[in-house]
């Protein structure tokens, strides 16, 4: 394989959500990701993953190896214990103590491969009062406080499910300690556990929403600063068609770009930016400018200048915008729109690997962890993979 990553074995104890994805990152940038699935399913996982085929349409084991271990058997454990021995780095995102009853918690595994880093994935954190309960990503966000200020005086607190906590402040944070853990286990031959919390994650990617607070830009009431919707300048406007488009122009020359294109030069609402009382009017007339054109219509006038301007797309929309077209920012991969991994390097060009069937490569995995044909047989006929 190439790739930055090339040469970085990592196992992934199957799971859903943030670990998942951060793997699918690993892979992408040339990792070899072994995925160690469930044999038989678990009856507890939430249904998310609708008709068709449920390992090409969750896409974010593209480029991964599976292989089907019961992981309730002895053997089955043993088995991934000796894939830890080769391994750099291991993910797993279930509650706290879970892969310690299993056999594979991080002081079996350390004692297995010193070098390894123990990648854990969880939405409270491995320690603290709420480790053990149950989480999604809006109870994460809520607690570490990122949730709040999607909010309005008049409309709970919002954010698009699984960007903040999930994905931010889970699989970005997690890749990153892993990867932050396998250049120091390279130059030490120690490895390490890296607890993952989603609370903690989504308040560290807060981190500029933070410095807005503390500068006075936002308070802890909604809608009395710029950035958390009191301003006319920096929200988001329903059209003539009932699509959105967002403004956000800041500083002085795209604020005055922005009243020149909207023919508001002269409306004396608009003349000092930061006059704070001006700002319930301008928003009221802002929402009635918005509302005389549909989005298109804006964007043919908007899009591409000073403004500091974007429409609001879906899905099926954003894969055909010319800006994500021209930096190829999703793919189709055997029917399956997906994004395409970032950030783009200059010296690597990703090729994305197909999703694995279920156990797809065992044959593969345990004859490059160096089990005998014999062996391999007796596992297969006891069911354990």
């Amino acid at each position: 394989m190439s790739g930055p990553l090339a040469g970085i074995k990592v196992i992934e104890i199957a799971g859903i959500g943030p670990g998942p994805c951060a793997g699918m990152m690993l892979a992408d940038m040339g990792a070899e990701v072994i995925l160690v699935d469930r044999k038989v399913a678990n009856a507890n996982a939430a249904q998310i993953t609708g008709e068709g085929d449920a390992s090409q349409v969750t896409f974010f084991n593209r480029g991964k190896k599976s292989i089907a271990v019961d992981l309730k058997s002895p053997e089955g454990v043993e088995l991934v214990l000796k894939l830890v021995e080769g391994a750099d780095v291991l993910i797993e995102g279930f509650r706290p103590g879970v892969m310690e009853r299993l056999g594979l918690g991080p002081e079996v595994c350390l004692q297995r491969n010193a070098r390894l880093v123990y990648g854990r994935m969880t939405g409270w954190g491995q320690t603290g009062p709420l480790s053990h309960a149950a989480g999604h990503d809006p109870n994460y966000i809520g607690v570490s406080g990122a949730l709040y200020y999607g909010g309005r005086k008049e409309q709970p607190p919002i954010a698009p499910l699984t960007l903040v906590g999930d994905l931010g402040g889970g699989t970005m944070v997690l890749a990153w300690g892993i990867l932050c853990a396998v250049i120091n286990a390279q130059k030490t031959g120690e490895g390490q556990v890296v607890d993952a919390a989603i609370t903690d994650g989504s308040a560290y990617i807060s981190s500029l929403l933070m410095m807005m607070r503390n500068t006075g830009q936002i308070q802890d009431r909604l809608e009395t600063g710029w950035a958390d919707g009191a301003a006319p300048w920096s929200d988001t406007y329903t059209c003539a068609d009932g699509k959105f488009v967002t403004v956000c122009a800041l500083e002085p020359q795209f604020y005055a770009e922005m009243l020149q294109r909207l023919d508001l030069a002269e409306n004396p609402l608009f003349a000092n930016q930061w006059d704070i009382k001006s700002w319930p009017e301008g928003k009221r007339v802002m929402k009635d400018i918005f509302a005389s054109k549909t989005r298109d219509e804006w964007c043919e006038l908007l899009e591409g200048t000073d403004v500091c301007f974007g429409p609001v797309l879906d899905f099926t929309e954003a894969q055909q915008h010319p800006h994500n077209v021209a930096r190829k920012t999703f793919l189709n991969v055997n029917g399956i729109p997906q994004p395409a991994p970032a950030p783009k390097l200059s010296n690597y060009q990703p090729e994305v690997g197909p999703c694995p069937r279920l156990g797809e490569h065992t044959d593969e995995v345990l004859q490059a962890a160096g089990l005998p044909d014999g062996a391999m047989a007796e596992l297969k006929s006891k069911g354990i993979v």
